[in-house]
């Protein structure tokens, strides 16, 4: 199985840092380390790739490799920099915060979509955890030493995170999440007409074997690859080409609503990691290809939005429970596509 690890600690005497590392599939065919390192490092560039490969910080079972080095299956590989990873070097940023509650213990936040919640590789700035410790001091880390974090939610998914103030308030709110005991529910315009009324996908989630930036699903022999996954579904409203869904999670998997629902042939609407950026259903027509296009210009992203959540509070015990309305961008794709469905007579 694929890994990738951070360390901010030095790997060898020329004071290196380790930013990547990842164990080669048994199945890989041979291919060049830059453009296999293209499909695993997002924001990477073939570029950036070969330059770091002609500076020599690639490394291969231990030895500096150039970009044209072909990787072989169980081959070690490892980027090096003389930098720490810029994630471990967190800086305060003054960025508004819409703080839908907040006590000593916690506060519930609306992120907005395209802010993304941690540091990572390409996005240094600009993120929930930047706004975070500039408002607030003495933050607890999580088990990943990012501080405040309970949960997360992708770059582009609108809707509410709780975070932690307080050490024991970080360990309540963690067990709850652990334990399926908090509430979570999305709202999501996805592809296709989803035949039933309500359901429930189930499937082991885990990296995908080509394509590290995706997630896909394990069945069968193959389910050990992935970590056990459960979404409930029900249709909110039918547009024929497309279907607005709420979807209440029962584990927290990476990607797993847009995992899930790809998996029973309903990728998110405008989900371009996933393939929803293309006209996945709906007719031929020039006019209903330029609708489309319409929508995802007005929501250029994909249709997701954590809508609910809800957790025990963990000083009082009280269930607590909070809401925020899908926003503007997303609310006015459901409004072109209601339209159009009725213009259509689909619904």
């Amino acid at each position: 199985m694929l890994e990738e690890q951070f360390s901010p600690e030095a790997q060898d005497d020329d004071e290196l840092y380790e930013h990547y590392t990842f164990l080669v599939e048994k199945g890989q065919n041979p291919l060049r380390i830059d453009k296999y390192l293209m499909n695993f490092v997002e924001n990477a560039t073939r570029n950036k790739i070969q330059s770091a490969a002609k500076e020599g910080c690639i490394y291969v079972n231990g030895t500096a490799v150039k970009s044209n080095y072909k990787v072989k299956p169980n081959d070690h590989i490892r980027v090096m920099f003389q930098h720490p990873p810029y994630e471990y070097l967190l800086t305060p940023e003054n960025i508004p915060l819409d703080i839908v509650f907040e006590d000593e213990e916690l506060l519930v936040v609306n992120k907005p979509a395209g802010m993304v919640v941690h540091p990572g590789h390409g996005n240094y700035s600009g993120t929930l955890i930047n706004a975070l410790v500039y408002h607030f001091e003495n933050l607890p880390n999580n088990s990943s030493n990012r501080p405040g974090l309970v949960h997360r939610i992708d770059k582009d998914t609108s809707g509410l995170l709780v975070v932690a103030k307080t050490e024991s308030t970080m360990a309540h709110l963690a067990k709850q999440f652990f334990d399926k005991s908090s509430e979570r529910e999305y709202i999501a315009l996805v592809w296709g007409n989803v035949e039933d009324d309500a359901g429930t996908i189930e499937g082991h989630i885990g990296r995908h074997p080509k394509n590290r930036l995706q997630n896909t699903v394990y069945e069968g022999d193959d389910a050990d690859k992935g970590k056990p996954a459960i979404t409930h579904y029900k249709v909110l409203e039918r547009f024929g080409y497309t279907t607005l869904v709420a979807c209440k999670l029962e584990t927290g998997r990476t990607h797993q609503i847009r995992v899930h629902l790809k998996h029973i042939g309903h990728t998110l609407f405008n989900d371009a990691r996933y393939g929803g950026d293309a006209i996945l259903k709906g007719t031929t027509f020039t006019k209903y290809k330029q609708f489309v296009d319409n929508c995802f210009k007005i929501l250029p992203r994909q249709a997701l939005h954590a809508k609910t959540l809800g957790f025990k509070h963990p000083v009082s015990g009280k269930m607590m429970s909070f809401e925020c309305e899908v926003p503007q961008d997303m609310q006015e794709c459901i409004t072109k596509w209601r339209d159009y469905a009725k213009h259509q007579d689909l619904i």
